[in-house]
């Protein structure tokens, strides 16, 4: 399986998902005019490691902002990740923000709290 790169703008985060060691990546800022669009392919990508890989994954999400439109997708991203823990695939979600960033903090606790069997943990970081 290839490795998933999609370079980050200024309204869409960088996407890094590398197939070997199960490590995916999406930061930066998520307010694409198309976020069905732009994030189709990565939800896919998603899906065929988990028909076909049985590494275990490990998303690292640092999306500084986002639209009600990329907050759905992450939604429909964490149910897919859940419903993989469920079924005994070892799933790891890190939700990191800037402690000064409160409305990503909230965000990533309202994340968590609708997930039951996903390992989902929050990182707050500053400027150091």
């Amino acid at each position: 399986m290839q490795d998933l790169l999609i370079k980050g703008t200024k309204s869409s985060p960088s996407i890094a998902f590398c197939a070997a060691d199960g490590n995916l990546s999406i930061r930066g800022e998520s307010y694409p005019e198309h976020a069905v669009k732009f994030y189709e392919p990565v939800l896919q990508w998603i899906r065929d490691f988990l028909e076909t890989e049985s590494t275990p994954l490990h998303l690292t999400v640092d999306i500084v902002y986002f639209n009600s439109s990329s907050s759905k997708i992450l939604m429909n991203l964490f149910d897919m990740l859940e419903e993989a823990a469920a079924g005994g695939r070892q799933v790891q979600v890190v939700w990191r923000h800037h402690e000064e960033n409160e409305i990503a903090q909230e965000c990533g606790e309202e994340f968590k709290e609708e997930t039951q069997f996903l390992r989902f943990e929050l990182q707050s970081y500053g400027d150091a």
